[in-house]
């Protein structure tokens, strides 16, 4: 059979909007003469021969072993180690520290698995080096190699077969046969798609940096979320020493589990105990703060909720200032301490933070920002050995949320002698010795448990 001839297509480089002709300006993204031409290629006949399917019960998952990193933090993003063959993306915003951490765990991977190849498309090696004496890294099966042609990365993979590919970026490697430069979308999808081929065919599993756009989104197109196994964003505030490893997407593993790092003089240093360093410069006996019983995947994590309310200036429109707490809820909760139990913070500026540049966005967070609004508006402290966790309705009750034996377990271990929780999670549970548990139905409730909520203030019960 024939093939048919090769046709060509237009792509435009902004958008990767295609067209079978040539036109001025993209109907897309509007863009002016971003249009080249591409040569589509001619399409193949298909094989006589019918392709070997298998059973699914047949193939043994036991077989993929994973491969630690080194970095206990990193592997419980990944759902437990680096799978073989696999394709991993990494962003985050410039400077966050991207390029140290997989530094470090290129270090720590050749020292357990053997040799890793480092692509520094965006530096030299020299520089890499400069950045490698700082970590103290020095691992003689870390090998570099400074080149953006991707062609020729796959080919130098093939030939070395190193355990493990990192390629920094994917936004600065292009393919010599593909028009537009480096960074474009055209270029980027490419050189992704190259690169998933390489990992596929021969099992070296691949990590892609990749960059951010103002919007804190993976820069480049869709395309290349949708290629990879797993997506990984590297969060947190330049003005903090704490990074958060986050999976958007995960094929291997959990989305929900999170990685906590510090930034030190030395790189990156793993968070093992991330509650007791959030509450070390707590502040007790103040009202307005509550320590929140919190859970980042299958993670305990103790948080400190802060309030502060005052009266509005000159009777103006009052603020609503949030920070680390979604700002969504954070608004119901106040409409229910509002409506619910009768507290006037209709006139009031409200501000809750999550100490330590925490994101709390679990629906758990929703009591502590009740208990810490009400505590900070009545200006009466809540105990400081207390923890609360629970979900907020927008009848006033308190609805019952996950894990709440790691949550109690993780507040014993930290000295705390009382938790407040939802009824409904409270029923029949055992305690730690010395461990006390109150369960409450309403939000009324919980700010009687704490003493927060004096006999006969509000009028809605």
């Amino acid at each position: 059979m024939a093939t048919r001839a090769a046709r060509m297509r237009f792509a435009c480089q902004q958008c990767g909007y295609e067209s079978p002709r040539w036109l001025g300006r993209c109907p897309s993204c509007q863009a002016w003469n971003s249009l080249v031409p591409q040569e589509a290629a001619p399409s193949t006949p298909l094989p006589a021969a019918r392709a070997a399917i298998r059973r699914l019960s047949d193939v043994d998952p036991s077989l993929e072993r994973r491969s630690s990193t080194g970095i206990a933090e990193l592997d419980r993003v990944l759902g437990g180690g680096v799978v073989p063959g696999s394709v991993v993306l990494m962003g985050g915003e410039p400077g966050i520290g991207k390029s140290t951490l997989l530094l470090q765990a290129s270090h720590s991977f050749a020292q357990l698995h053997g040799s890793v190849l480092y692509v520094c498309a965006e530096e030299s090696v020299h520089q890499v080096a400069m950045r490698a004496a700082r970590l103290g890294v020095r691992a003689e099966l870390l090998h570099v190699l400074a080149e953006s042609d991707v062609d020729v990365i796959v080919a130098t993979a093939e030939a070395e077969r190193p355990r493990w590919l990192v390629v920094d970026s994917i936004q600065t490697v292009a393919a010599s046969d593909v028009d537009g430069p480096p960074g474009s979308l055209v270029q980027v999808r490419e050189s992704a798609a190259r690169l998933a081929r390489l990992a596929r065919e021969t099992g070296i599993p691949v990590l892609l940096v990749g960059h951010v756009n103002k919007q804190g989104f993976l820069a480049g197109p869709k395309v290349l979320e949708h290629a990879v196994d797993a997506v990984l964003y590297l969060e947190g505030e330049r003005h903090t020493q704490f990074r958060t490893l986050r999976a958007a997407k995960n094929r291997f593993g959990s989305t929900h589990e999170v990685g906590l790092f510090e930034m030190v003089d030395t790189g990156l240093r793993e968070v093992p105990n991330p509650s007791e360093l959030f509450l070390q410069e707590r502040v007790a006996g103040q009202p307005g703060t509550v320590v929140a019983a919190l859970m980042e995947g299958t993670r305990p994590l103790l948080v400190e909720v802060q309030a502060l309310v005052g009266p509005a200036p000159f009777g103006g429109t009052p603020r609503r200032q949030v920070a680390g707490v979604d700002y969504q809820r954070a608004a119901i909760v106040l409409a229910v301490l509002e409506r619910r139990c009768g507290l006037p913070l209709h006139a009031a500026d409200v501000y809750v933070n999550a100490a330590g540049g925490v994101r709390a966005d679990e629906p758990a967070v929703d009591l502590a920002v009740a208990l810490a609004v009400a505590s900070a508006h009545l200006d009466r402290p809540i105990d400081p050995g207390t923890v609360v966790f629970g979900e907020v309705g927008l009848t006033g009750e308190v609805r019952a949320t996950r894990h709440a034996e790691r949550r109690i377990q993780e507040a014993a271990k930290l000295g705390f002698r009382r938790c407040v929780m939802p009824k409904a999670n409270h029923t029949g549970r055992p305690v730690p010795p010395g461990f006390e548990c109150a369960g409450v139905a309403t939000v009324i409730e919980a700010l009687l448990t704490v003493d927060a909520f004096p006999l006969g203030a509000g009028e809605r019960r």
